[in-house]
Order: structure tokens, then sequence, then C-alpha cells
């Protein structure tokens, strides 16, 4: 019972530094802008030193994106957890939407403002995009029942998880409806649900 209690005071005070380190990082940078920001300013406004704040953040971009693990299992639930007969294009259609209206809320869209101000933050989003590109494979890769990906889901993954990227550079529902009609004429001829969806119009259409 002691170990566990000592395990529980550690892991608050691990929680409340890096909260500290957060809220002074976020500060600081909607203040001056990420670039003219350094980890030492960050560090001595959270009562920290700078080695402190790399344990807990390897690199100083990961201060504005630290919900990357969030947004990975978000990803996730809406394949996993889609209705019925909802396609997996369509899922994920949904889902970049809601991410991208998520974007434009308050705190978010200060957070977005100051990302595009610094080429650095824009290639950092992009590339922690991008490395959820595994968990989709295996999420796909685990519904079909398979024990290794395919190559198919292998590239589905690949162009799906670049379609919102390109959106929120232009109006994002139309630019989605694009980017999936491309990629689905290809990847119809894989998933199941496009189909069975298709098995049962042939089987429901009236005789000509």
């Amino acid at each position: 019972m002691v170990n566990d209690a000592s395990m529980g005071r550690r892991e608050r005070k691990k929680t409340a530094t890096r909260t500290a380190i957060l809220e002074a990082a976020t500060a600081l940078f909607l203040e001056r802008g990420f670039d003219a920001v350094t980890v030492r300013e960050i560090a001595d406004k959270a009562d920290v030193t700078p080695k402190t704040v790399f344990a807990h953040f390897p690199r100083k971009e990961a201060l504005v994106f630290s919900t990357e693990g969030e947004q990975r299992d978000r990803l996730v639930a809406a394949v996993r957890g889609r209705a019925p007969g909802t396609t997996v294009s369509e899922a994920l259609k949904v889902h970049y939407l809601a991410e991208i209206a998520l974007l434009r809320t308050e705190p978010m869209n200060r957070i977005m403002a100051l990302t595009e101000d610094s080429p650095s933050l824009v290639e950092y989003a992009e590339r922690m995009w991008l490395r959820h590109e595994n968990a989709l494979v295996d999420v796909l890769t685990e519904e079909f029942g398979l024990d290794e990906p395919s190559m198919e889901i292998r590239f589905y993954a690949r162009f799906a998880l670049q379609i919102p990227l390109m959106a929120r550079q232009a109006d994002p529902e139309p630019a989605m409806e694009t980017g999936f009609r491309l990629l689905d004429e290809g990847w119809a001829r894989y998933d199941p649900t496009r189909r069975r969806r298709a098995r049962a119009g042939r089987s429901t259409r009236p005789p000509e």
C-alpha cells in the first residue's frame, strides 16, 4: 500500500509538472509567437529546468501539439465505432469535418493561427498527423480479419490521411467529397461494406 501511495504521488506530481509546463508554454507562445520563445524561458516560467521540459516533451514543437495521442484515439474510434452499413470513407469524412470544425473553436483557433505563423510548426503538425497511418492500418487490418495488412489497406490509409491536410486549405466539405470520391473509385473494389451494398442493390432492383 505504501508503494501504491508513493506511485500515486509521483504520478500526480508528474501530471502537475506537465500541466505547468504546457500552461507556461502556451501563454508565452500566444504572447510572443512560437519562434520567439526559448525552452529556457518556458522552463523558467514553469519553475523547472530545461531538462525537465524535454523529459516531458521531446521537442519544442510537441508543446503545441500535446494531444497527439488523443487525436490518434479519436481517429481509430471513428472507424471502429462507426454505425453498421457505414463505410470507412464515410466515417472518416464525418470525423475529419468534425476535427476541422474543432480547430476553428476557441482556444484551438488561436493555436492554429500560431501554427500557421511558424514553418517548423506546420511541418511538425503534418508529420504528426501522418504518424497516425500505422494506427489506421492496424484497425483496418483487424476489421478485415487479416494477420498482416494488405497493400490495399496500406495505400488506402496513406492516401486517406492526406485528404484532410488538403481540405483544410480549401472549402473543407467539397474538398473532402472530391478526395474521397477519387480514393473510393479504387477502394470500392476492396471494401466489403461497399460490396455488400452493391449486392443488396442488385437483389432489390426490379427486373427490366
